[in-house]
């Protein structure tokens, strides 16, 4: 009988891009219930949670909507309408807020109080708290509150996007029925965890409950017969017309400013909040009623991530000290370039010291004098930056240093404004972005002056030069000073900052230009190396995988009969186990402690394997708007190491997650018989372990990517170890 061609384009062959990721926040939220995380961390979790929904809302939701209003009638690759999408969402998101409540005044907060971390509800405060508070209201907040009348004469306030505010009902009791309605937004300068005086633990009452206790002050004649808290998201996504913006920094800084006043998209009530005064605020902000969110308990959870940072150490992950590679140690600017000379360096963040490689490396080279240039890219420097700073002591030391601040980096673009405008004045030569591009990669390169001719030395990352998130995040960075990978960054360099058009490229895959063609190759090369014999392979680390092509192009290989395995951390829009079509795929995600943020690819090759680091993910914006870069690992030692790393997190089984050919997600768990193994547990473990390099040898050794059931050296590391220990 012939074969049916199955058609690869088939919408019931996709997952729901925004599906998918209301279920890698559900994950998230399972963190927060997690029993084994500790509790202020699972207070982190929700924090978390409540920050990611705002951002989906001020984009994804938000885009939904603008499609709807324009009458858009494109589908998605999985066959669904934008009013559909946002129907569905709906359903999927409130049983997960009515969760996140449920474990935030139930469970959590709870135990936190059983724990001397307490939120006293005002009611509950005895005479001595409420003489305290009334003083601080009237000496600090009082001055700073601006209620404001809503009528006929008062048109509705443009409360900021995130904002809390007070909706208050007050009356004339001099005119019966004469009720009127006034808005307070909460003042941001101030912390909405007002501390009480206690002499042990952490006490403290929400500021919204203090204003609100002594509202009578604000209305004056007047009586306040209720009043509720509420919330609003607005499109926080900004779009410029750059082609016609003759100066990019002032029109981003001006976008900024107006992203405050985007249209809403969403709606946060007190679910206490009766249904006339829903209808009042839908009716001011132009909501419909399944753009509101009835919410039980305390509003806007993102606001608790600041408690996460209480001194309190038993209810927080355990500190660790991150490792430093031996031939990074060193205080001799020359004997460290003369170290990435000899032999290229793989780090794996945070566990490899962001400051002692990153950080150095770029203070070594603003330092030297045999330095003679220095080009970076910069997507999310952060705050207090080390990096920056390193810049621009460079350029203040005479040397010539371009960087380029990619000012359209969402929900960062006010900290880049702020870098460019230093960076500028200290001498740096700063360049903004390309037409119509955000160049998400990350690279810097090194120009030096060595004894035998001008040498340039190259640091290239899955993540960004941030010393903060190099904390949270696990990203992997490669140093090299190959002439093939400095051909390539210079002219990476020349097409960001002038008009090269390079070609051929000799190590790199540059998006937009070559990076999704050369993906395809590879994939297209496994498949005609695949035989009985020499069985193909492909195993891929990615936050996301929603590029249709690219699942196209992992389903004909699965068709071919090849193991894919997929780490993909958020949304992934591949749909596995579907018989003839992807049952050589399996899919799982890890979320735990650190954000998986580092990107590697893996192609058995015919068993001349080849491991590629990337700034990308598989996603449209990454292959076709962004400028990303990937680049092969060519050191024999960290190919074996990042190898390693894979087959680390594919072991793990109490953080990872099984995707299921439904969308939805299955814990992996050990059976009686298995290790219970935390990938990332086992690298901290690791860091107790002196001899840390001859580890890494001794796990590649043991196992292989493919299909080696041969355990990892679990008996390596020490007795007190969480990485790997029988099940319980």
């Amino acid at each position: 009988m012939p074969v049916t061609k199955i058609d690869l384009s088939a919408p019931e062959l996709y997952i729901n891009r925004e599906l998918s990721w209301i279920e890698f926040n559900r994950r998230v939220l399972e963190e927060a219930e997690d029993l084994n995380n500790p509790l202020l961390e699972r207070l982190k979790f929700l924090a978390i949670f409540s920050s990611n929904l705002d951002e989906f809302f001020m984009v994804r939701v938000a885009g939904l909507k603008e499609q709807v209003d324009a009458g858009v009638v494109n589908l998605s690759a999985d066959g669904m309408s934008a009013q559909e999408q946002l129907l569905a969402a709906r359903q999927r998101l409130i049983p997960l807020i009515q969760k996140q409540s449920h474990l935030l005044t139930k469970v959590v907060l709870p135990a936190l109080a059983a724990e001397g971390v307490v939120i006293h509800p005002y009611s509950q405060l005895h005479s001595r708290d409420k003489n305290f508070l009334e003083e601080y209201f009237f000496q600090t907040v009082f001055p700073l509150l601006t209620p404001l009348a809503i009528d006929s004469g008062h048109p509705f306030p443009q409360v900021l996007n995130r904002s809390l505010n007070l909706l208050f009902m007050v009356e004339n009791d001099d005119v019966p029925g004469d009720r009127r309605a006034a808005v307070l937004q909460l003042p941001s300068v101030l912390s909405r965890f007002v501390p009480l005086r206690r002499k042990t633990g952490h006490h403290f009452v929400l500021m919204e409950e203090v204003i609100q206790a002594h509202s009578d002050v604000l209305f004056p004649n007047l009586s306040v017969r209720e009043s509720y808290t509420f919330r609003v998201s607005r499109d926080a996504d900004i779009a410029i017309a750059e082609d016609e913006a003759s100066d990019l920094l002032t029109e981003m800084e001006e976008q900024v400013r107006q992203r405050r006043w985007g249209a809403a998209v969403r709606l946060e009530v007190d679910e206490r909040t009766p249904e006339q005064l829903r209808e009042l605020l839908m009716t001011l902000l132009d909501l419909q009623k399944n753009d509101v969110y009835a919410i039980s308990g305390p509003p806007n959870i993102s606001d608790f991530m600041v408690l996460t940072s209480l001194d309190v150490r038993h209810l927080r992950y355990a500190s660790y000290s991150t490792r430093t590679l031996a031939r990074f140690q060193t205080e001799n600017p020359a004997a460290l370039f003369n170290t990435i000379r000899q032999q290229d360096m793989l780090v794996h963040h945070p566990f490899d010291s962001f400051t002692n490689h990153t950080v150095r490396f770029a203070m070594a080279a603003a330092e030297d004098p045999a330095v003679l240039a220095i080009k970076i890219t910069l997507y999310r420097a952060g705050g207090k930056s080390p990096i920056v700073e390193s810049l621009m002591k460079a350029a203040q030391n005479g040397k010539q240093v371009t960087a380029f601040v990619e000012l359209k980096a969402r929900f960062d673009e006010e900290n880049n404004i702020i870098w460019a405008k230093e960076l500028e004045r200290a001498g740096v030569h700063v360049v903004y972005g390309i037409v119509g591009l955000k160049t998400h990669a990350k690279v810097m390169m090194v120009v030096r002056k060595d004894d035998d001719h001008i040498r340039t030395y190259i640091h290239l990352s899955t993540g960004n030069y941030n010393q903060t998130t190099a904390r949270i995040y696990t990203d992997l960075a490669y140093f090299t000073a190959r002439e093939d990978f400095a051909s390539d960054a210079i002219n990476l360099f020349n097409y960001l900052t002038g008009y090269s058009q390079c070609k051929t490229w000799r190590q790199f895959a540059v998006a937009p230009l070559t990076l999704r063609e050369h993906l395809i190759e590879l994939i297209r090369r496994e498949m005609e190396a695949h035989t009985p014999e020499e069985p193909g392979e492909i195993m891929l680390k990615l936050n996301a995988l929603v590029d249709d092509k690219m699942i196209k192009a992992l389903y004909r290989a699965s068709q071919k009969g090849i193991k894919i395995r997929l780490l993909v951390r958020g949304v992934c829009c591949l749909r596995p186990g579907i018989p003839d079509v992807s049952e050589n795929i399996e899919v799982r995600s890890i979320v735990g402690r650190f954000l998986e943020h580092s990107r590697v690819l893996y192609f058995r090759n015919g068993g001349d394997e080849e491991l590629y680091l990337s700034s990308a993910d598989w996603m449209p914006r990454n292959l076709y708007r962004r400028v990303e870069v990937a680049f092969p690992v060519l050191e024999v030692s960290a190919k074996q190491q990042l190898k390693y790393i894979l087959d680390v997190y594919w072991r793990d089984n109490t953080r990872s997650r099984r995707l299921n050919a439904d969308g939805t997600y299955t814990t992996i768990c050990p059976n009686d018989c298995e290790e219970v193994f935390s990938a990332q547990q086992y690298f901290l473990d690791e860091l107790r372990v002196k001899n840390a390099d001859s580890l890494h040898f001794i796990g590649t050794a043991a196992t292989g990517l493919h299909g080696s059931t041969e355990q990892l050296p679990i008996l390596a590391l020490p007795a007190s170890s969480n990485g790997g220990r029988k099940k319980a």
